[in-house]
């Protein structure tokens, strides 16, 4: 690659600056999803609502456009049925899941011109057998005919997040782990993605949530809600599984000073606490898992006592946006919440 987009005046944005548009999934792969699958997509619709934000009186969209992939036609109806009333545009694309966020290209930006980057993805460490979404990158980046940069190695992006002021937060569980990019060492991982994303600083958390598939995507630990200022949660109660996983994260937190030489701000949130599936098993449940719209901000709940004080204060970083709590526990039965399944375009 001649030129990287950092050396062209690309950047990706912080998620609050304004997006064209929203790209989703639409849930449908029964052997995947299994009996949740019904009720995943009723909280899937309910997102898909919030993103659009639809004025009650007049049912016009006031927020961002929904970018939909659909599987084949089969899914295209199902969806077209589902989401009547939201103004959707449909892509037939091929894919087995709807975990946008690691699998979709990321997209920067440059002045008015934005441009895809097509990182690689293989199912969080080849942990599953889904080959349609290692190629969903480039077949979205071919269909929105923009400007393309691709590059060997793996970047889920759930696995990395900014600030949009040069920081990027991240995690060595996940980036650094040999099932992902064994032959590159930090430094030259480091150069990757400041050259593909205009970063100019790292932070490293190192572990993330007990279950979590995707061996500890940020996008569940740590979130930029503004320049300077970082949000993570805190445990409440002695039986919250992740205790002292999040203790230690907001220790390390505090230590940060970001690529403008900021020492950063701390928001803490309460942590879900001990969420289980129907088995009985750990649910790596994140209030942090939230996605910033233009005009609302869409907060995963999963029916516990510290649902409301979440969205309270996550409510309170936002306050030029809207924000909501919607259940997302149907969605993390399959590993991840509202975050994990969307991607904005700049």
């Amino acid at each position: 690659m001649n030129q990287t987009p950092a050396a062209l005046g690309f950047r990706q944005p912080a998620e609050w600056e304004p997006h064209t548009a929203c790209w989703l999934a639409y849930p449908y792969n029964e052997k995947e999803w299994g009996t949740p699958l019904a009720a995943a997509q009723q909280e899937f619709v309910a997102l898909c609502e919030a993103i659009a934000d639809l004025d009650p009186e007049t049912g016009i969209a006031r927020g961002e456009q929904i970018e939909l992939l659909v599987a084949n036609v089969e899914v295209l109806e199902t969806a077209r049925n589902a989401l009547a009333g939201i103004p959707v545009n449909f892509h037939l694309i091929p894919y087995d899941d709807i975990w946008l966020r690691d699998c979709a290209p990321i997209f920067v930006m440059n002045g008015a011109q934005t441009a895809a980057i097509h990182f690689q993805f293989n199912v969080w460490g080849n942990k599953f057998e889904l080959p349609q979404d290692e190629k969903v990158a480039a077949r979205i980046a071919k269909g929105t005919g923009l400007q393309t940069f691709e590059y060997p190695c793996v970047i889920e992006g759930g696995s990395i997040e900014t600030d949009g002021e040069g920081t990027c937060l991240t995690t060595r569980q996940c980036l650094l782990n040999p099932n992902r990019n064994p032959d590159l060492e930090t430094d030259t991982l480091e150069r990757f993605l400041k050259a593909a994303l205009g970063y100019q600083k790292m932070l490293w958390l190192d572990e993330g949530l007990i279950n979590d598939h995707t061996d500890g995507h940020i996008d569940t630990l740590a979130r930029f809600v503004a320049p300077g200022v970082v949000m993570c949660m805190v445990p409440q109660s002695k039986d919250d599984p992740n205790a002292a996983a999040l203790k230690q994260i907001a220790k390390t937190l505090a230590s940060f000073t970001d690529a403008q030489g900021r020492k950063l701000q701390m928001v803490t949130i309460p942590s879900p606490g001990r969420v289980l599936d129907e088995a009985g098993e750990i649910m790596p449940a994140s209030y942090v898992n939230f996605y910033i719209g233009n005009h609302v901000v869409v907060v995963p709940t999963y029916g516990t006592k510290y649902d409301a004080p979440a969205v309270k204060a996550i409510a309170a970083c936002f306050p030029t946006r809207r924000t909501v709590g919607l259940s997302a526990k149907a969605i993390l039965t399959a590993g991840g919440a509202f975050h994990c399944i969307t991607q904005q375009q700049p």
